[in-house]
């Protein structure tokens, strides 16, 4: 009987005991899974203010105004000013026939008038699409030489910007596209000269010997197309 008792007794410890293990494994540790949520939840940090410091340049005239910029538009120049003379003449001539025409005699016959316009006209004709063809060729040499040195200018600008703190910089180069409504007119704002200025220390290009009065916008149409006698009808 006590035997019985016994092995009873020590059966029912042992499931006891074995539950209790059971039940342990079961449930999982609670320190191992605190950290990973708390890491998870965790806030980013907020951003950081940074103090603007915003500047102005005219890029377009800052590369043209450089010493490598004027040698190439004096090149493109030099390059079509025969073309610009050739034009020039024969506007000069479509001038000459239209004085003479209108101050030719009463007496003149409808036939020779007749001739007279027509010559006129041709020469007219040719003159435009002379300086019409030349204009053309004109700028895009103008703008294959621009591109060539705005690359440059393009790079020393990022460095000038990068060295000297600033954060935003904005091309007022063209004022009817320009986001730029406003701006002061604090020199130190506007670093256009100064980026001439470096640019000009760091190529080491002289300056270019003055431009002919014909070179003075060399942005703009070619001077073979600025003759009056082309707009004549």
């Amino acid at each position: 009987m006590n035997r019985n008792l016994v092995l009873v007794s020590a059966l029912t410890a042992g499931l006891s005991t074995a539950a209790a293990m059971a039940q342990t494994a079961a449930t999982p540790a609670p320190a191992t899974a605190a950290p990973a949520a708390a890491a998870t939840n965790t806030p980013p940090p907020p951003p950081q203010a940074v103090p603007a410091k915003i500047a102005l340049i005219a890029f377009e005239q800052a590369v043209f105004a450089t010493n490598e910029g004027q040698q190439a538009v004096q090149t493109v120049q030099k390059k079509y000013e025969p073309k610009r003379q050739q034009i020039e003449s024969l506007g000069q001539e479509v001038d000459s026939l239209k004085k003479q025409l209108q101050s030719a005699p009463a007496s003149l016959s409808d036939e020779e008038r007749a001739t007279r316009l027509r010559n006129i006209d041709a020469k007219e004709k040719q003159l435009n699409r002379d300086a019409e063809d030349a204009n053309n060729a004109y700028q895009a040499d103008l703008q294959e030489a621009y591109a060539k040195v705005a690359r440059k200018v393009s790079a020393a600008v990022q460095s000038y910007v990068a060295q000297n703190g600033y954060t935003l910089l904005l091309d007022v180069s063209n004022q009817q596209n320009s986001n730029v409504m406003w701006a002061s007119q604090n020199p130190n704002i506007d670093i256009t000269q100064a980026v001439v200025t470096a640019y000009n220390a760091s190529s080491g290009v002289s300056a270019p010997p003055p431009a002919a009065p014909s070179a003075a916008r060399p942005h703009t149409a070619a001077p073979a197309a600025s003759h009056p006698s082309t707009t004549k009808k």
